[in-house]
């Protein structure tokens, strides 16, 4: 029976899961709500709240699993991309637990993991696939051929889709995380009612610093001629932004498949959890024949369970690193 324990800390969310015989068998998650009252996630503030949650999440998920913490052949942590204190403060964890234990230490990239948590339940993927990772931190497109044999063939040249999301959200007076409150706004707005540009960015790449700075000058000149223009218009607002940066996703996504002639299609991270990419992406599929994959909402979000999932991969190579790895905080692969 091969037992990972996975510890995922690269932002503001501490989480720790067990991996079974390739099967998640729990997923603890402590989020950390100091952050909505200085509109962003504070740095400092993360790790030090990692510190204090890392423990007792790490327990609980030991505990929902119904093992020991002397069962576990192996731990993983997400080495990189993230914020380093954040990192260090799971790094250091799994390393100890490592060394007391003496089993192995297995590094993940965070963005890999995202990728692979397609892997954690049925329908699963099968290669070749394209995948769409979008988050606060990043927007890609992925040709996966293997676990892990990926190649990036897209990716944004400047701000990420999520980042997009939450800054617009800070720009309509939407306390944090915005990302998820104009989701909610927007299913009862109208996506026609404003038009918002959209970047012209050769090939696969994507571009969201435009738009922002678009969306910015745009309600400075409403809110100008009418100061209760964002109170009386707040969902027609968010169903229009929400429209432009999901037809920008879906545009690029559209080109890969056609490029690439693949049609398994799959989404993954944080926007992912987004009802109107799901809703269009569903869409398209239907037009184009695709076959779409996106994981559990529970998984699309920062967690462990996709680090335990893709440790699971990575153990049956034997790939595992020495106590003198460190954390990445620009990780790549």
């Amino acid at each position: 029976m091969l037992i990972i324990l996975g510890i995922e800390s690269s932002c503001d969310d501490t989480s720790a899961a067990v991996c079974i015989d390739g099967k998640i068998c729990s997923n603890s998650i402590a989020n950390q709500a100091i952050h909505q009252n200085y509109g962003g996630v504070v740095p400092e503030l993360a790790s030090r709240a990692h510190q204090q949650n890392i423990i007792p999440t790490v327990q609980q998920a030991i505990d929902n699993a119904k093992i020991r913490k002397n069962d576990v052949n192996a731990i993983a942590f997400t080495r990189g991309p993230g914020l380093l204190g954040s990192l260090l403060v799971g790094t250091c964890f799994a390393k100890a637990f490592a060394l007391a234990n003496r089993i192995p230490l297995i590094e993940v990239n965070h963005m890999q993991a995202h990728i692979l948590a397609h892997f954690i339940d049925d329908p699963k993927p099968p290669f070749p696939f394209i995948c769409l990772t979008v988050s606060g931190g990043h927007t890609q497109i992925v040709l996966v051929k293997d676990y892990f044999d990926l190649e990036i063939i897209g990716q944004t040249l400047d701000d990420a889709a999520g980042e997009a999301f939450d800054k617009t959200a800070k720009i309509l007076g939407l306390p944090y995380p915005g990302g998820p409150l104009i989701d909610q706004y927007a299913q009862q707005g109208d996506p026609n009612a404003f038009h918002f540009p959209e970047p012209k960015i050769p090939h696969l790449d994507f571009s969201f610093s435009g738009l922002k700075t678009a969306i910015l000058y745009f309600m400075r000149d409403q809110l100008k001629q009418d100061v209760h223009f964002l109170s009386t218009h707040l969902a027609d607002l968010c169903a229009s932004v929400q429209k432009r940066i999901v037809t920008i996703l879906i545009a690029k996504l559209k080109l890969a498949a056609q490029q690439y002639g693949i049609k398994n299609i799959a989404i993954a991270g944080g926007v992912s959890a987004n009802s109107g990419l799901r809703k269009d992406l569903a869409d398209t599929a239907l037009e184009n024949g695709w076959n779409i994959f996106i994981p559990k909402f529970e998984y699309c979000t920062d967690n462990a369970a996709m680090i335990a999932m893709t440790a699971h991969y990575k153990f049956l190579k034997k790939d595992f690193v020495g106590q003198d790895v460190a954390p990445s905080p620009r990780m790549k692969w």
